[in-house]
């Protein structure tokens, strides 16, 4: 679980401290619903928002994809860098270190993944996930997948914590419909595995845009 950070704490040094620490981040499993939607894909150019531990970007880059993965923390970058070396996929994973909310990674995308994008900071995440869609190729995909309950490690587990559903989410990217569309808005359940081992049913938002 998370320890809520002092709201005086740098946000890259919180990460970094976590990265650092947590080894249990490293080389896990990409994230079900990354694999579901991302899988019957033809691999070309994918975009990891906050990649972490590096499990979907490593899993992006095994099934053929040229992944750019970045983080604020450049503990974790690194890592997934070195991690990519190491399993020879150095020529498909790029990591980059950027705080989204000052800046962005260039390029365009046929896929952006933001996986529980969510972060104990202040962060202007509908300006972000809309500069992600903004870099979307024609026909390219903005997989939004956000936390619909509230797991037992969570670290923001209040008792009235609101969790957006996917149409609110999409309601607030405010995207040109004549441009993007909105291809997938649900709410699935699934069994998920905490840090420690013990398992919960949890529900995912699930948010799919596509660009025309």
């Amino acid at each position: 679980m998370h320890s809520m950070p002092d709201t005086n704490t740098d946000p890259a040094q919180f990460w970094n401290q976590h990265y650092g620490t947590n080894q249990k981040t490293w080389g896990g499993r990409a994230n079900p619903l990354l694999v579901e939607v991302a899988g019957p894909l033809a691999p070309k150019d994918a975009l990891d928002l906050g990649c972490g531990g590096g499990g979907d970007a490593l899993w992006l880059a095994r099934q053929g994809w040229r992944v750019t993965a970045v983080d604020i923390s450049t503990t974790a970058v690194e890592r997934v860098r070195a991690r990519a070396v190491e399993e020879g996929l150095g020529d498909l994973v790029t990591t980059e270190a950027h705080d989204l909310a000052r800046s962005f990674p260039a390029g365009t995308f046929d896929l952006v993944s933001a996986q529980y994008f969510h972060t104990p900071f202040t962060l202007p995440r509908a300006e972000v996930l809309r500069t992600a869609a903004q870099a979307l190729a024609p026909g390219g995909l903005l997989l939004v997948v956000d936390h619909g309950s509230t797991a037992p490690w969570s670290w923001n587990r209040h008792e009235h914590t609101h969790h957006a559903t996917p149409r609110e989410v999409a309601a607030e990217l405010d995207l040109d419909p004549a441009q993007w569309s909105v291809e997938r808005a649900d709410a699935p359940e699934r069994e998920a595995t905490g840090p420690d081992g013990e398992t919960a049913l949890v529900t995912d938002h699930v948010l799919v845009v596509r660009r025309q």
